[in-house]
């Protein structure tokens, strides 16, 4: 029992001091908070039962009610703008595509990696969420002035002068390559774009820069890579409607790779070319030919094929339109069994800008068909290879009969008959012997022709 008593009296001893230290901490709290609050709620309490009446009649007042709203939404206005408290749980807001402003000695080097635009994600409450989008200044910076070269992850850096909020950036790190710039000089080509835009009866005869040489820099690693470097000349600028010369100014410059890519990250000087177009109407009249399309019911053959349009007037380069030598006009037969009058489109030769007609009407007149048999026709070559020598069958074999289909009198008609041709087409074949199939034309589109042998052997020497 003795022993119990001392032990209590020794845990008396340890706590007493925390004892203290409480009973401390109650006096202060009950003089400086629960005494002065007690007696401002007593006070009140009193003021309210003397002078119920004299309140109630302040509050009926019209204006006492107007006063205390404006004075209490002032009041939460400021606690709400101060975030002394908030509405709403935080928000968040993302701003997408925000540029980077990158500062760094864009004289001395080129840098690799850095990203067209980030996004910033905003976190707050809603109002001051809306107040850093509507009000904020928002810039998105890296900074390698004290970079050398050689690469590095870089922090991305949001400057922002608007209210104070939590943000992340997407990405929020940057790996970037520094590199020393260095200079070449390359030759500038042109290329011309848009040129469908043009006017369709005029044509480019020539483009000439006001340089013929270009420097670009950059990396000595993605200099490498630089195949050409081209004026893009965009054909919609001119707006000539006649033959003349006609100037562009500030056109844009790019370099591609072999592979016909764009290359990025290369300074250009100058960083644009004018360039002056010269501005052609080449063009010249050309006859229509009308070819014929699938076989005429048994029977049945043109008589005549007659077209209301003979000739166009063809716009182009004058290499490519000197070439031409007539536009097509197609008609399929294979359905005709009577005089008829059809629209046919013309066909517009590849590289021609303009015809005059776009469509003639053909008129075709059908009669009773005839045949007959010409006679020893020479097999002649086409296609035939560089240095190779052809040796078509033997002697007698050089010569075919043609069967020819039409109405009577159009096959015998001799300028008919003297249009027939016959070939062998050796395109592609080398030395050696060949069988090859005999071809047969006109140049009549009133008759159809076929050869009575089919095949030819054909050798070619070296």
């Amino acid at each position: 029992m003795m022993l119990m008593k001392a032990k209590v009296m020794r845990m008396r001893k340890l706590f007493m001091p925390f004892i203290l230290i409480l009973r401390l901490i109650y006096k202060i709290i009950d003089k400086l908070f629960v005494t002065p609050v007690s007696r401002i709620i007593y006070k009140l309490s009193e003021f309210s039962k003397e002078n119920s009446g004299k309140i109630e009649k302040i509050l009926n007042r019209p204006n006492v009610l107007i006063y205390v709203s404006l004075i209490s939404a002032i009041a939460m206005f400021l606690l709400v703008d101060s975030q002394v408290i908030t509405l709403k749980e935080t928000n968040a807001k993302v701003i997408a595509d925000q540029k980077v402003e990158v500062t760094y000695n864009k004289e001395a080097y080129v840098v690799e990696g850095i990203p067209e635009n980030v996004d910033i994600t905003l976190i707050g409450s809603k109002s001051a969420i809306y107040l850093s989008t509507q009000l904020g200044e928002h810039k998105v910076e890296m900074d390698l002035s004290n970079y050398g070269v050689g690469t590095y992850k870089v922090p991305l850096k949001y400057n922002y002068s608007g209210q104070a909020i939590d943000y992340k950036l997407d990405p929020p790190t940057v790996s970037v390559k520094i590199s020393e710039k260095v200079s070449e000089v390359k030759p500038l080509a042109y290329e011309l774009t848009n040129q469908d835009k043009l006017d369709s009866k005029l044509s480019v005869s020539n483009i000439k820069l006001e340089t013929s040489e270009i420097i670009i820099k950059s990396s000595q690693e993605i200099l490498d890579k630089v195949a050409v470097v081209k004026a893009l000349v965009d054909a919609s600028q001119i707006s000539l409607k006649e033959s003349g010369d006609y100037t562009i100014d500030s056109v844009m410059l790019v370099a591609y790779d072999g592979l016909g890519e764009k290359i990025q990250n290369i300074e250009m000087v100058p960083s644009k070319v004018s360039a002056t177009v010269t501005i052609d109407s080449y063009h010249a009249k050309k006859p229509v030919s009308i070819i014929t399309t699938g076989e005429m019911k048994n029977g049945k053959a043109i008589e005549s094929i007659t077209s209301s349009v003979t000739e166009v007037d063809v716009y182009g380069e004058k290499s490519i339109v000197d070439n031409i030598s007539v536009i097509e006009a197609s008609v399929d037969i294979s359905s005709l069994d009577a005089n008829k009058t059809v629209s046919v489109n013309l066909a517009k030769p590849t590289g021609v800008r303009y015809i005059s007609n776009s469509t003639t009407n053909v008129t075709i007149n059908i009669g009773n068909e005839s045949q007959k048999t010409i006679s020893n026709i020479r097999v002649e070559t086409k296609g035939v290879g560089e240095n190779l020598t052809p040796q078509v069958g033997s002697e007698n074999e050089k010569y075919v009969d043609v069967i020819i289909k039409g109405v009577e009198g159009v096959i015998n008609d001799d300028k008919v008959t003297k249009s027939v041709s016959v070939f062998v087409d050796l395109t592609g074949l080398k030395a050696g012997t060949h069988t090859v199939p005999i071809q047969v034309t006109s140049g009549d589109p009133r008759v159809s022709v076929q050869s009575v042998t089919t095949e030819i052997t054909v050798r070619l020497y070296n």
